[in-house]
């Protein structure tokens, strides 16, 4: 298998530290608000390679974090707790806001088959494993206290630029002149590992400590959850691009600095979704979340099936027509699947079997290449010298990984249900005032998203 490894800049050969067991992190929510769709592209990205090495025949053993502290507004350690900000927000406790979030939060990853990871730990259930990693950092003079705060000192740590490419220079040109600075720091680029009062006199969340009253930075806590659970070594980190400077860089700095060795081989990012404007982002304001696609007829499965058409590397631009697009085409590729089942039962092609599997497996180790397997999987639908038993053989083994449910049913749920209900309704009223150009309007939006109305003689009535 090989994978593109953001720490070489290159494509290698994926090697876990023992044989068929992987370690693996992924940076999980801060739970403040909903997920937007380009956050859940991430973490479909994740769950297709955590699936990918278990079809490969790895032992995954996949820890994620759940940020209910410490994330601040902005990442040059600057700025409100994004936890905070969501309680004022909302008038709720921090901690209410976590628990109604986290919840959200997975609702939508199961809609849309992510596999929930074998360990999910709360940043706040950790925060003596954070006080033991500080105090050796202090220790060992790589840390520094300054206006009550626990600092890292970057210049402690040579391979500090490495992960994200840049140097210095580089990062003080990018370091916008409204950015807040934080005197306390002997660098620029120095990251908090622990604030006191000092920092934040309003703060919600705060614990004894030898450094004081106060809380933990937020890169100290993927660290030491990582560490816990998965040990000294980890095959593999995952997160957005975003994530690879500051925050993976500083996990990087800080844990390499801590053990005294390499810490991580295989650092796995995946590109942004864009919508028309630009990066997708919660502090636009509004942002597109699950909820808003279903709410507009859009089904959960047809969203994973139009991230997977694109490579996890490459940027994806969002925009409703090519999600139409991709919802026909989903919808159109399930109808075929099923209607296998109607055929005749008849011998597998074990021979054939094997050729596919090989075609499918050499794109998946292709860096996770699903367009390529998705390719391989309409092949096989298309090979006229197939038995139905032989596709759906297939078929089932390739989802897997793909994870779209196309062997089964398409199921629909409430908000879906409501959506076409609400337009079959604006449809008859629009008839009922002769506006046939708007009814006919409404059957072809219906149709685009795969769904069927039928004009009864009593009722109109619709299929999938």
């Amino acid at each position: 298998m090989k994978l593109y490894n953001s720490l070489t800049k290159k494509i290698e050969n994926f090697i876990p530290f023992n044989e068929n067991e992987v370690t693996m992190y992924t940076c999980g929510p801060t739970v403040y608000h909903y997920a937007h769709i380009g956050n859940l592209r991430t973490y479909i990205f994740e769950d297709v390679l955590e699936k990918s090495l278990q079809y490969f025949g790895y032992n995954v053993k996949r820890v994620m974090n759940i940020t209910d502290v410490g994330h601040l507004s902005s990442d040059a350690d600057t700025g409100e707790d994004k936890m905070v900000a969501g309680a004022k927000r909302e008038n709720k406790s921090v901690l209410e806001i976590a628990d109604y979030y986290t919840k959200a939060f997975f609702n939508d990853t199961k809609k849309l088959n992510i596999r929930t990871p074998e360990i999910v730990e709360k940043a706040t259930d950790h925060v003596d494993k954070y006080i033991v990693m500080v105090q050796d950092l202090l220790e060992k003079d790589i840390a520094y206290k300054a206006g009550g705060n626990i600092y890292f000192d970057i210049t402690k740590y040579d391979k500090y630029y490495e992960l994200s490419g840049k140097n210095v220079e580089d990062l003080k040109i990018a370091v916008r002149d409204d950015v807040e600075q934080d005197d306390n720091k002997k660098n620029p680029f120095d990251f908090v590992l622990w604030f006191t009062k000092s920092k934040f006199e309003d703060q919600d969340l705060k614990w004894e400590s030898p450094f004081g009253m106060g809380y933990p930075g937020w890169h100290i806590e993927c660290s030491a959850i990582a560490l816990h659970y998965l040990g000294d070594h980890l095959d593999i980190h995952c997160g957005g691009v975003d994530n690879i400077f500051p925050h993976h860089t500083n996990e990087i700095a800080q844990t390499e600095c801590h053990l005294g060795h390499k810490w991580c081989n295989f650092w796995l990012h995946g590109e942004h979704l864009n919508d028309e404007t630009g990066k997708m982002s919660k502090s636009k304001g509004e942002f597109l979340t699950l909820s808003v696609l279903e709410e507009k007829g859009y089904h959960p499965l047809a969203y994973r099936f139009f991230c997977l058409k694109s490579h996890y590397r490459n940027q994806l631009v969002f925009n409703y027509d090519s999600m139409d697009y991709a919802t026909n085409e989903y919808n159109k590729l399930k109808k075929k699947v099923l209607s296998l089942k109607n055929d005749n039962k008849e011998e597998i092609d074990f021979e054939k079997v094997m050729e596919y599997t090989k075609k499918y497996k050499e794109a998946l180790a292709d860096d996770l290449n699903t367009s390529k397997a998705l390719t391989v999987l309409f092949d096989v639908l298309k090979d006229a010298q197939l038995n139905s038993t032989t596709k759906l053989t297939l078929i089932e083994d390739f989802d897997k990984v793909l994870s779209i449910d196309l062997t089964k049913e398409i199921e629909v749920d409430e908000e879906l249900e409501k959506y076409i209900f609400e337009q079959i309704e604006k449809r008859n009223n629009a008839k009922k005032e002769k506006n046939y150009a708007l009814a006919d309007q409404i059957r072809e939006e219906l149709l685009e998203k795969g769904i069927k109305i039928k004009d009864n003689k009593d009722n109109t009535t619709y299929e999938i």
